[in-house]
């Protein structure tokens, strides 16, 4: 199961990510999504949890949270709406 975390510091990086979420359950993919020019987090990720049980807790754990400095919002992930031309 896909969990998005958003609002995150500037300063956060996969590896905090990762030490803040694996304590919930097996990560399979974590993703901070970064600009492609600069190379700079937009200040969001993803996270895929080998067992939805575990997807869930983390949601219900860290949604609200502070993480370096920031409130984070963590929810499942949704799939993006098709961009309309």
């Amino acid at each position: 199961m896909k969990i998005f975390i958003g609002n995150l510091s500037w300063s956060t990086d996969e590896t905090t990510l990762r030490e803040r979420f694996e304590p919930f359950g097996e990560i399979e993919t974590l993703r901070l999504v970064t600009d492609r020019e600069t190379g700079r987090s937009r200040g969001f990720a993803f996270a895929t949890f080998v067992r939805p049980d575990e997807a869930q807790n983390a949601i219900q754990e860290m949604n609200g949270k502070d993480l370096d400095g920031r409130v984070i919002q963590v929810s499942e992930a949704r799939e993006r709406e098709p961009r309309r031309r």
